[in-house]
C-alpha cells in the first residue's frame, strides 16, 4: 500500500477460502474501509467479530497503486455482497479509492436494493454530512488536483447520502468491543438466515413438539450449560424437531455444528470418530482443523470450545462411544451451550447422564389426516370418496409420520380400485421405504432380545409384563434385561397398567 494513497481493499476471510474464485463467491458482507486509518485495528476487529459470527465478510488488504482503476474483483465483491458496511474515518475522503468505492455501493443499493450500514469510527456523522473540518480540506484538495468539479460534486452526493442512512457511531472513549459487537448482531438479524436447514415439505405438527422442547428444556436465555436427549422410534420425527429447533435458535450462538446422520456416519468410518470431531471442530470454529485419532480430537473439542457458547445437535446416536467422543461433558463447552441429541435408544441418554429429555409420541388423528392429505392429495383437503380409504390408511400408519408421507405418496394420483389393491397388500407385504428403516433398531439387538420381541409381537401383545416374564424366563430368555432393552429401544411400549404394546408397523 503507497503512502500517500489507501484503500479499503478486498481479501476473501479464512471461512471464504475454499473458494479462490471471486466471480464465483457470494459474500454476505463487502467491508469498505481507508486503510490507513483503521486496518490494523477497528476493521481488522469488526471482520474477525464477522467471521467468528460466520458472517462471509469481504475486505480488502491489497495494495492498489496510484493511478489503477478500481479492480474488476472489487467491483464483483460489491456487486456479490448482501450488505455493504462503509467504515467513514477521519482521512476517508483523502482516498479517491474510498469515494469512488462509495458511489459503486450507492449505484448498487439503487439497483439492487442492497443494505449499506454507514460506520463513523470516532468522526461525527454531521461532518460526513456536510462535508466539514477534514472531509472539506480532502475535498478541496481533489477539486485542485482533478480540476474536474462534476465528478467532485458526485463525490459530495455520494458522503451526503450515506450519512442520511441510519448507522453506528463510535465516538472517543467508547469500548470498541461493545460497538463491534452491536453491528455484528444488526448484521446478522438483517441477513437471510445462512444456517437454515431443510425441515420438511409439509411440517405438520411439529411445532407444538418444538416450543415445548424450546421452552421448557432448551430454556436458551439461561446461561448455564445443557444436553438434551430426544428420542422415540424410527420415522416419528426426531431429526425433523432437531432440524426445525436448529433453525430457530442458531443465530444465538457464536458456533453451531448440526451433525446429521451419526450412527450412519459412524459406520462408514468403522467407528472411527475422527472426522466427525473434525466436522464439528471445523463447522463451531469456521475453519478447517484436522483430527489424526478419536482421542487428540476429544481433547481438540474439549480445549477449542471450553469459552465458547455453542449449539451442537447430534442426530440419530446409537452408540454411547459416539457421546463421549462427540460431546463429552457440559465442561467441554462455554456457557449458555446447548447440545442435542437425538436417538432411538433412551438407555443411551441415561448412561451419559442426560436428564433432560424429550419422548416423542405419534401424532394424533388430526395431525395424521393433514400429513396424510397433503401427500396423498398435494392438498389440504381430500377429493370426495376417498373418506373410507383414508381412514384404513390411518389406521395401517398409526400416527407414524414416516409411513403416513410415504403411504401418501405412494397413493397420490391413483383410483379407488389401486387404493383399495395398495392398502390390503400392505398389510401382509410392508413398504420397503417404512420397513428398512423401522428395521433398523431391531437389527441392533442381540439374540435374546429379538427372540422375546417375536415372541412378544406374535403372542404377547396387550399382555401384562409380570406374565410376559414369567413364560419368557421359564424359555430361558432373560426377560427382565430384555424387555428394558426393548423398551429402551422404543420397539415396545409399557403403559401405566403394566401392558406391553407395539406398533402395528413392527
Amino acid at each position: 500500500m503507497s503512502s500517500s494513497i489507501a484503500l479499503p481493499g478486498v481479501l476473501s476471510s479464512p471461512s471464504s477460502s475454499y473458494s479462490s474464485s471471486l466471480t464465483s463467491q457470494q459474500y454476505d458482507i463487502f467491508l469498505g474501509f481507508r486503510g490507513e486509518d483503521t486496518r490494523n485495528g477497528f476493521t481488522s476487529h469488526l471482520y474477525y467479530a464477522l467471521d467468528q459470527n460466520g458472517i462471509n465478510t469481504y475486505k480488502d488488504d491489497v495494495e492498489l497503486r496510484r493511478g489503477e482503476e478500481i479492480s474488476p474483483a472489487l467491483l464483483k465483491a460489491i456487486e456479490g455482497s448482501k450488505i455493504s458496511i462503509v467504515v467513514f474515518s477521519e482521512n476517508y475522503a483523502s482516498s479517491t479509492w474510498c469515494l469512488d468505492e462509495l458511489l459503486k455501493i450507492l449505484e448498487r443499493k439503487e439497483s439492487k436494493q442492497q443494505k449499506v450500514l454507514p460506520v463513523y469510527y470516532k468522526v461525527d456523522p454531521s461532518i460526513v454530512r456536510h462535508q466539514k473540518n477534514s472531509f472539506e480540506n480532502a475535498l478541496a484538495k481533489h477539486e485542485d488536483k482533478f480540476k474536474d468539479d462534476a465528478k467532485v460534486q458526485r463525490w459530495k452526493t455520494a458522503l451526503k447520502q450515506a450519512a442520511n442512512l441510519s448507522g453506528f457511531h463510535l465516538k472517543i472513549n467508547e469500548d470498541e468491543y461493545e460497538f463491534i459487537q452491536k453491528i455484528v448482531q444488526d448484521v446478522s438479524t438483517s441477513l437471510p438466515n445462512r444456517f437454515d436447514l431443510y425441515v420438511a415439505e409439509n411440517p405438520v405438527g411439529i411445532q407444538s413438539h418444538v416450543n415445548y422442547v424450546i421452552k421448557t428444556l432448551l430454556c436458551i436465555e439461561e446461561n448455564d450449560k445443557r444436553m438434551i436427549g430426544i428420542f422415540g422410534s424410527g420415522g416419528i420425527g426426531k431429526t425433523t424437531i432437531a432440524k426445525e429447533m436448529y433453525n430457530l435458535i442458531a443465530k444465538k450462538f457464536k458456533g453451531r455444528c448440526f451433525l446429521a446422520d451419526v450412527r450412519e456416519s459412524s459406520k462408514q468410518n468403522q467407528g472411527r470418530l475422527g472426522q466427525l470431531q473434525e466436522k464439528i471442530l471445523s463447522n463451531i470454529l469456521r475453519k478447517p482443523l484436522r483430527v489424526d485419532d478419536d482421542h487428540q480430537g476429544m481433547e481438540l473439542i474439549r480445549k477449542r470450545l471450553c469459552h465458547k457458547k455453542i449449539l451442537l445437535v447430534l442426530d440419530d446416536v446409537d452408540h454411547l462411544d459416539q457421546l463421549k467422543k462427540l460431546c463429552g461433558t457440559c465442561d467441554w463447552f462455554g456457557s449458555g451451550s446447548r447440545i442435542i441429541v437425538t436417538t432411538r435408544d433412551k438407555s443411551l441418554l441415561t448412561k451419559h447422564s442426560v436428564s433432560l429429555n424429550y419422548p416423542m409420541t405419534e401424532m394424533d388423528h388430526d395431525e395424521a389426516l393433514q400429513l396424510f392429505t397433503q401427500h396423498a392429495f398435494k392438498s389440504d383437503k381430500p377429493i370426495d370418496g376417498f373418506e373410507d380409504l383414508i381412514e384404513d390408511a390411518l389406521r395401517y400408519a398409526r400416527g407414524l409420520p414416516l409411513a403416513l408421507k410415504v403411504v401418501g405418496s405412494n397413493l397420490y394420483g391413483e383410483d379407488r380400485n389401486y387404493w383399495q389393491s395398495e392398502l390390503e397388500k400392505y398389510k401382509t407385504i410392508p413398504d420397503k421405504n417404512i420397513d428398512d428403516i423401522l428395521k433398523i433398531s431391531y437389527d441392533g439387538l442381540d439374540y435374546f432380545a429379538r427372540k422375546i420381541f417375536l415372541d412378544i409381537a406374535c403372542f404377547f401383545k396387550g399382555d401384562k409384563k409380570e406374565y410376559i416374564t414369567k413364560i419368557l424366563e421359564s424359555c430361558g430368555f432373560y426377560p427382565d434385561a430384555g424387555i428394558k432393552r426393548l423398551n429402551d429401544k422404543c420397539l415396545i411400549t409399557i403403559d401405566e397398567d403394566d401392558q406391553l404394546g407395539m406398533h402395528d408397523l413392527l
